[in-house]
């Protein structure tokens, strides 16, 4: 119960987690069928599905999980057992610190849910909102003359153009449906957010000049190139449901445009050289291969000007007895 009244905290906040759950396990693992964990953007894991080999693999998956939105079943094994029962969609991660185990392990995305900012009160607006709640986004609707009996379906009325009280994100979508009655403010203001999509409802005569006036609001210029004006896909919409439909189509489009994540196999080493490293996030345990996050790891060597991190102390103890035997060959690529 404490495991999901945790997930229900974050979906109520509004902040995208993975649920990790192990659903498959050959002994000997630490981690049964039935572990479950949470995994936040920014790799902290709330849960149980394994030990100091399982985790970082864990985390690492799920962080592309929430980049590229897919679900993804996970096979940790050893690299005797890699291949030997290849299943599409299947992701094999090679480990040779579980003693011989395997966990499969199921990573569930779950998005934060999409914030939709509608500025307006005519009937274009009143349509956005109706088709957003249909696809079950949160709807804030901001307009001087806005109220809730004309929007019941949103979540939040406000009749002022106060942005500072407004939680914007990036996964929030700002339209602005004034026609003409306050389209320079809210526009000025939306612009300053970190809105993923800034969209006006106009012609394209009429948004030109309100190009104007937001440059001559010194706005920065590339927070006006931001502006996506006329909003929408087009789509020939004339009436106001078709309008709504035409926004609404270009938002879920952005939402599911597809984002790349790196590949185990892209994730390099860390070196350091003349006491600088490179951007990388994590790094390959020289003794078991497992790639290591290097923000906040435990075991850590240096050797010959190189830091080395490590998954474990007993890695990190086989490395320091005899490093050599660790190392890659003078001439081949260490990373």
């Amino acid at each position: 119960m404490q495991f999901l009244e945790e997930a229900y905290k974050f979906w109520q906040a509004g902040e995208p987690f993975a649920l990790v759950t192990v659903v498959r396990a050959e002994r000997p693992t630490s981690a049964k069928p039935g572990a479950r964990a949470i995994v936040t953007p920014d790799g902290t894991l709330t849960g149980w599905v394994g030990g100091s080999c399982a985790e970082p693999t864990v985390r690492r998956e799920a962080r592309k999980a929430l980049q590229d939105g897919r679900a993804r079943l996970v096979r940790l094994c050893p690299p005797e057992k890699r291949g030997v029962l290849p299943q599409e969609g299947v992701t094999e991660v090679t480990l040779t610190c579980i003693s011989g185990g395997t966990l499969e392990i199921y990573i569930e995305p779950q998005l934060a849910q999409p914030h939709l900012v509608v500025v307006g009160h005519l009937a274009t607006a009143e349509a956005l909102v109706k088709l957003a709640k249909d696809l079950d986004f949160r709807v804030t609707v901001m307009g001087l003359e806005a109220g809730k009996e004309r929007f019941p379906l949103a979540d939040v009325v406000m009749d002022h153009l106060d942005f500072s009280q407004v939680e914007i994100k990036p996964n929030t979508f700002v339209v602005v449906a004034s026609h003409g009655n306050y389209d320079e403010d809210a526009l000025e203001s939306a612009l300053r957010t970190p809105a993923d999509y800034v969209a006006l409802i106009s012609s394209k005569t009429r948004a030109q000049a309100i190009l104007q006036y937001l440059h001559d609001s010194n706005l920065p210029p590339e927070r006006v190139a931001r502006l996506k004006y006329p909003a929408g896909l087009d789509i020939g919409a004339v009436t106001p449901a078709e309008i709504a439909l035409s926004i609404l189509t270009e938002i879920v489009q952005r939402q599911r445009r597809p984002r790349t994540a790196p590949s185990s196999d892209e994730l390099l080493q860390l070196e350091v050289l003349d006491g600088h490293k490179n951007d990388s996030a994590e790094a390959k345990d020289p003794v078991c291969g497992m790639m290591v996050e290097i923000e906040g790891a435990r075991y850590v060597s240096q050797h010959a000007g190189k830091k080395y991190y490590f998954c474990a102390k007993g890695c990190q103890r086989a490395f320091e007895q005899n490093p050599d035997q660790y190392l890659v060959k003078e001439g081949d690529s260490a990373f």
